[in-house]
């Protein structure tokens, strides 16, 4: 829901500065798109066990991995003027399958398991423009949010009063599950160049960035984050990111 309140907010008063430019100036209504986009795009995670739990007693142990694959969406924007400069704002979302995993949370054992997965995301961005021949480029950032699942999947095996080692088991109280609508930002920069007086071809790259959350595992804490810890629950810190390059077919029309 935060999302959506920046991104109206954003649009809003946007939309609000173009049409007093364009009041003041008695110039034409503003310019305004809506496209279609395919890309490839990179999902970057990161797990930090910030005290040596997983990795014992190494603090501050960073285990990064990541997936690459197809990306879709969709976007709709507007063309400006504030003060002769050209500027522009811009509301996407898309979808991917993205889902990166690393079983070296524990190097040794390597009975612990990240995974993060991408679902959809979603931007409110606004930015400056600069038109050359037939081609545009420009420059946008502005809040964004996204549907991220990160979980660490630990696995225990014991042995049986016979010393034969017992099946692999899930421990729920070294694991965790995190599954919901996460805040970040995103930036862009590309290029439109005109195919008709109505249809453009947009190239651009955007980078979005969820920040961290801390997550919890050894939630009974019955054993130490560290050697010569307490006995407590033991912090990770999940980071995400996301790089997208696309290409985008561009329908404009006048308001």
């Amino acid at each position: 829901m935060k999302a959506r309140r920046y991104a109206a907010a954003i649009a809003c008063v946007l939309a609000g500065h173009a049409a007093a430019a364009t009041a003041e100036e008695g110039g034409e209504a503003p310019a305004a798109w809506a496209g279609i986009y395919a890309g490839w795009g990179r999902l970057d995670a990161r797990i930090v066990d910030v005290e040596g739990f997983a990795n014992w007693g190494r603090p501050g142990w960073r285990t990064g991995y990541r997936d690459s694959g197809a990306a879709g969406g969709a976007l709709a924007g507007q063309r400006f003027e504030i003060g002769g400069v050209s500027m522009r704002v811009e509301l996407e979302g898309g979808f991917s399958r993205l889902a990166a995993k690393s079983d070296l949370l524990d190097p040794a054992g390597r009975d612990e398991t990240a995974e993060t997965k991408l679902r959809w995301v979603a931007a409110a961005r606004a930015g400056v423009e600069h038109g050359f021949g037939g081609a545009t480029v420009f420059a946008t950032a502005g809040p964004a949010a996204a549907r991220i699942e990160t979980s660490v999947t630990d696995l225990d095996r014991g042995r049986g009063v016979d010393g034969r080692p017992t099946p692999w088991r899930f421990d729920p109280d070294d694991s965790f599950r995190d599954e919901r609508m996460r805040i970040g930002w995103a930036a862009g920069a590309g290029v439109e160049t005109a195919l008709s007086d109505a249809w453009s071809l947009r190239f651009e790259g955007v980078y979005f960035d969820f920040g961290k959350r801390t997550h919890e595992v050894n939630h009974s804490g019955d054993n130490r984050c560290r050697p010569d810890g307490p006995r407590r629950p033991c912090p990770l810190e999940a980071k995400t990111r996301f790089g997208l390059l696309r290409l985008a077919v561009i329908h404009r029309f006048a308001l």
